[in-house]
């Protein structure tokens, strides 16, 4: 693999031992091999004058699947959301447009600095996103949607127990690990209310056996509580508890509409919990109660959610909004900059227990790396580098994007995608994706 500098930069290492070194970065065999001060000579140059060198953006909650979908289902509450767009859009989904769905959703994010994320797909067609992760370079954590369950779900959505099972295995056992270990696998129920007991059970098992994440959605919207306590007799946490869905291999979304007991539940469990402040705020589902549950040790890492109920997948809007947001709520003295861009960067790679891997600039770990410029209008004279990037800088700023060692943004253009021809290809497969769905 080609050997890569990057020089001139102002290097924000982000981790448990954040730093900001003035200097350069070396990259040998897909790996950070040196900070501050590095050989001369590289197969390749990247110049960062004027810029922040990061670790990729790591977002914990997206779906690929619906980016397709963006700008098709506004104004809309969570639950009325679902039944009337997007699971019918899903359910209309072919391979094809699949595809071209996650090819616009990396297309997007890898321009914008975000390297990694966490992935619920639909319920059927997994495979073509997940061939998309491979061809392009990007790095995901994957899983296929369960829903066993549920009101309403249209017929191309539903499946039975025993085929979830099969195939989430079948998907383990052919991916998890490929394309230069860039890709894992995960057990993705959608969430409590369309799954059964017997789902549920099934995915906490297989989950520790097989030794990979699970990734749900809980307590985003008032409505959805109320009708997970009526049909289990319990809070949506407390009932995810009981039956396994909880501890430090797992990912819950939202997490907004919690009680003390189910925070504490959060903290001795070590659960994490994937904040999607932009889709929180849209779908009008509320506020999460983030201080606090940083205080209480609680891992909280971020994500764009899906396009249609953001309706963007930039990782700068989630920074500033998180921190904008619980500002507004305790102070401005709460969540800072530096809390932001951790949770954008290492508590990501923490959410999908990939810490060791990516997440931070550090010697050894994989070259996931976004470089993004501060020499511009809305973000001079940036005497605090580190402020600049969470408050100021926007994803039209990211200069050059690495992944695992491999430029796939130079200059600010896609290396492995042709923008052109992806959004063209997404306004052909949505047209024919709408018809199919019979959705205006």
């Amino acid at each position: 693999m080609p050997t890569l500098r990057i020089i001139n930069g102002t290097l924000l290492t982000g981790g448990p031992r954040h730093q900001v070194i003035n200097g350069d970065l070396y990259v040998q065999d897909g790996r950070i091999t040196h900070l501050g001060k590095v050989p001369e000579t590289a197969d390749e140059t990247l110049d960062a004058s004027g810029c922040v060198v990061i670790p990729g953006f790591v977002q914990s909650h997206i779906h690929l699947c619906q980016t397709l979908f963006r700008g098709a289902a506004d104004d809309l509450e969570l639950l009325d959301w679902l039944k009337t767009r997007i699971w019918k859009f899903e359910a209309a989904h072919t391979p094809e447009s699949l595809r071209v769905s996650a090819q616009l959703a990396i297309a997007e994010m890898m321009s914008g600095g975000t390297t990694c994320a966490m992935t619920m797909e639909s319920v059927h067609h997994t495979e073509a996103a997940l061939e998309v992760v491979a061809e392009t370079g990007f790095r995901a954590v994957v899983g296929k949607c369960l829903m066993d369950a549920g009101d309403e779900v249209p017929l191309g959505l539903r499946e039975t127990t025993a085929h979830a099972r099969t195939e989430s295995l079948r998907l383990l056992d052919a991916w998890h690990g490929r394309a230069g270990g860039r890709i894992h696998m995960a057990f993705a129920p959608r969430f409590v209310l369309s799954c059964t007991e017997t789902m549920l059970r099934e995915v906490a098992a297989l989950a520790r056996e097989k030794g990979v994440r699970i990734h749900t959605h809980a307590s985003e919207n008032r409505d959805e509580v109320a009708l997970v306590e009526r049909l289990t007799g319990r809070r949506n946490l407390a009932h995810l508890h009981a039956l396994g869905l909880t501890g430090p291999h797992v990912g819950i979304a939202h997490c907004i509409w919690l009680d003390e007991t189910e925070l504490e539940l959060l903290a001795e469990t070590g659960t994490h919990v994937l904040h999607c402040p932009s889709s929180n705020l849209k779908l009008g589902s509320g506020i999460a109660k983030v201080v606090e549950m940083l205080e209480r040790g609680i891992s909280v890492s971020l994500g764009a959610d899906g396009a249609p109920c953001n309706n963007r997948l930039d990782a700068f809007t989630e920074m500033r909004t998180a921190a904008l947001l619980q500002k507004m709520r305790c102070g401005a003295r709460k969540l800072t900059a530096l809390d932001a861009f951790q949770m954008a960067t290492w508590h990501g790679a923490r959410a999908l227990g990939l810490e060791n891997e990516i997440g931070s600039l550090d010697v050894g770990k994989a070259a996931d790396i976004a470089v993004v410029t501060l020499d511009t209008l809305h973000a001079a004279p940036h005497p605090d580098p580190l402020s600049a990037l969470v408050y100021a800088a926007m994803a039209s700023d990211v200069r050059h994007v690495v992944i695992a060692g491999r430029v796939v943004v130079r200059d600010g253009a896609l290396t492995a995608l042709d923008a052109a021809d992806v959004r063209a290809q997404a306004r052909r497969e949505f047209a024919a994706l709408a018809a199919r769905a019979g959705v205006v």
